[in-house]
């Protein structure tokens, strides 16, 4: 049985993670952690894991951790995650990290966006966690950098006109609508419901901290450098996302063809769909799939793809990246 902690135990990424693992079969959760202010029985703080779950939250205690667990499913902000990742790796534990802090490559681009960097060799071995596209090297990882959720739905809608040279690389312009859920369990303003309730509205207008993730995996399947304009947009709903994809082809192909280029594509993939109509976020809201739909508009592509944020975006691909790590069922809880 592999044992898991959960560190940072009280965000949605984690309720959602503990939700898939407790029906896994093969893992138990023997560890979770929050902030002191934070800490009390799981079943308190998520009352739908009352009688399902009794173990409480606890103050991140580093040799506690290491005694009862064998991986560590991270769910810490931004720049609080190297904080603790560096130790639980040299108490010899493997790490999947829901975290922008191992995602980015170049760590003057991770400065940019975030803060000073303070785990490089750390960094230096990471394997970014998207599982359609990057498998072979997070089998082999102790660190797994997860990630976001917006590059995972963008990327997948493009990887196989990117794979094989079918657009330019530097006109790609990614449109995606999030739901609430995505700007985390702390209330802010923009996100508090009368502002929300039938409102839809952009935001990080040039400036969203996926915009050089999404371009450093697109680059990485491309095998040359791609730039991405990115807008995000926040719509009146719990969970999903809705990507919209635009590129110029390299290559014109009629609209059969390019539905079976990427059923080819992602023929062994479990967790990707290719559609025959554009994709909707309540299809795969729940559940680990990613829908995705190529179309040709005068001219050029238009790729939609659609996630559930919570699931393929954070914490049903983390323990997808799980599977991977432990050689079991990669589909194990997720289907």
């Amino acid at each position: 049985m592999i044992r898991v902690a959960i560190i940072g135990a009280t965000g949605y990424t984690a309720a959602e993670s503990l939700n898939i693992l407790l029906r896994h079969g093969a893992t138990e959760v023997t560890c979770l952690t929050a902030l002191p202010e934070e800490c009390g029985h799981i079943r308190d703080i998520f009352p739908a894991l009352a009688g399902r779950l009794d173990l409480p939250v606890e103050s991140v205690d580093l040799e506690t951790i290491a005694s009862r667990a064998d991986v560590a499913l991270c769910c810490l902000p931004h720049k609080v995650s190297m904080q603790f990742v560096p130790k639980m790796l040299s108490a010899g534990l493997k790490v999947i990290d829901f975290s922008a802090d191992y995602r980015l490559k170049d760590i003057a681009v991770y400065e940019k966006h975030y803060q000073k960097h303070t785990d490089p060799e750390n960094l230096a071995h990471a394997e970014f966690g998207l599982p359609e596209l990057f498998r072979r090297q997070i089998q082999g990882a102790r660190l797994v950098a997860n990630p976001g959720c917006f590059p995972t739905g963008a990327t997948l809608a493009i990887a196989p006109l990117l794979k094989n040279g079918m657009i330019r690389t530097e006109d790609i312009i990614v449109s995606s609508v999030t739901g609430v859920s995505g700007g985390g369990k702390n209330p802010s303003h923009t996100f508090h419901f009368p502002n929300m309730n039938e409102n839809v509205l952009p935001y990080a207008v040039g400036s969203h901290r996926h915009a050089p993730e999404m371009e450093q995996i697109a680059s990485a399947v491309a095998g040359k450098p791609v730039t991405i304009l990115f807008q995000p947009h926040v719509g009146p709903f719990d969970r999903g996302i809705l990507s919209s994809v635009y590129c110029t082809p390299t290559t014109q192909l009629p609209q059969n063809q390019l539905i079976e280029l990427y059923q080819s594509f992602y023929r062994s993939e479990p967790f990707v769909r290719v559609l025959t109509t554009p994709p909707a976020v309540k299809h795969v809201a729940h559940t680990n799939y990613c829908h995705v739909y190529p179309a040709i508009s005068k001219g050029r592509f238009v790729c939609f793809s659609a996630i559930d944020n919570l699931v393929k975006g954070a914490a049903g691909q983390a323990v997808q990246n799980l599977n991977l790590l432990y050689g079991l069922d990669e589909t194990l809880a997720l289907i």
